[in-house]
């Protein structure tokens, strides 16, 4: 093993991938990214590998995200860095949904934005007693990416709007529940899971990776977003922002006006174009559709200012109070997705 962000490793015949910056929460760089792909590469091309299990450093969570401020820097500059970046981290989404081995993520603890791209496009998805799940993209100026409008558009309902546009973090059953994960367990059972993986036949399959996953899998305790499913269906099945944000003041209910607080501390544009991401995800015919449009839409966030002013008051001056522009949502424009995408290169032949 060497000390990189991505350390490659193996265990019996389980393949690992460690994300290893713990002190950013593994956030990732286009460095991690690569070494991912390389591991994925080694371990497909191994007979004596049966699965590979993803799984972040320290105490924190499995991933925070993409790494923002070299994301910042460089659409601030106008490198090619941060487009390149999203182009090889979407493609990498592709392939761990597509990927020929079983594929096992420990979203334990933090696993948020494209921590979820490296993990819930993958077979076997993971959460645990201490899981922290969000797409907050909305409240940074940018959108659920990395797949997630795919995840998002096909959950129960209108439990992916939700979740899209507020950004709200949940923990392990509502994952399950919205489609981001499968199966739940202690976070002091990872151990266990990783030694009965490890000790599988070279030759084992997803099945049994899913009977080792089921031995130690238990009900996951605490949902709160099926409590609201109601309340969630009615409000955000609308087609505009605007509708959605009349219909929750007309509910008048205190999940209501918590949501209607959590929405107004958005960036306004980016609540129209995540709003349009998500229905056009729910007829593209796969991931990889989903992709393309993410990608084209990325050069919105990169020529406008809300990205920038969201990453400012969030992480660089840490003062936490956004000046978006515009401001309201009705001098906000919803983007044309379409024309937008087939003006923009893309990422998949399909």
């Amino acid at each position: 093993m060497t000390e990189e962000s991505v350390i490659i490793s193996r265990e019996g015949s389980l393949g690992r991938l460690h994300l290893n910056r713990p002190k950013a929460i593994n956030s990732l760089t286009l460095e991690m990214v690569r070494l991912i792909d390389k591991g994925l590469t080694e371990f497909e091309g191994d007979d004596s590998i049966a699965s590979v299990l993803i799984t972040g450093e320290g105490e924190r969570g499995l991933c925070a995200g993409g790494d923002i401020i070299a994301l910042y820097e460089s659409g601030k500059a106008k490198t090619p860095d941060a487009e390149r970046f999203w182009a090889e981290e979407y493609v990498l989404n592709a392939r761990i949904a597509d990927y020929p081995k079983p594929y096992v993520a420990f979203m334990d603890g933090i696993t948020m934005g494209g921590g979820v791209g490296v993990s819930a496009h993958g077979g076997h998805r993971i959460v645990t007693d201490r899981t922290r799940l969000a797409m907050p993209e909305t409240g940074i100026g940018f959108f659920p990416d990395v797949g997630g409008t795919w995840i998002l558009g096909r959950a129960a309902g209108e439990v992916g709007t939700y979740i899209g546009l507020t950004g709200a973090s949940f923990g392990a059953a509502d994952a399950i529940y919205a489609g981001f994960a499968d199966s739940y367990m202690p976070a002091g059972k990872l151990g266990d899971l990783i030694a009965a993986l490890a000790g599988l036949p070279a030759g084992a399959g997803g099945a049994e990776v899913d009977a080792a996953i089921k031995a130690l899998a238990e009900d996951a305790p605490g949902a709160t977003i099926a409590e609201n499913r109601a309340a969630i269906d009615a409000a955000f099945a609308a087609d505009t922002v605007e509708e959605i944000i009349a219909a929750l003041e007309a509910q008048g209910t205190e999940f209501a006006q918590k949501t209607l607080k959590t929405l107004g501390q958005k960036s306004p544009t980016s609540l129209k174009i995540t709003l349009g991401l998500l229905r056009a995800a729910r007829g593209s015919k796969d991931l990889k559709e989903c992709l393309d449009r993410e990608f084209a839409a990325t050069g919105l966030i990169l020529e406008g200012p809300d990205f920038y002013e969201g990453v400012r008051a969030a992480v660089i001056d840490k003062d936490r109070n956004p000046t978006w522009v515009p401001a309201t949502l009705a001098e906000a424009k919803a983007p044309d997705l379409a024309a937008l995408a087939a003006a923009h290169d893309t990422l998949f032949n399909s």
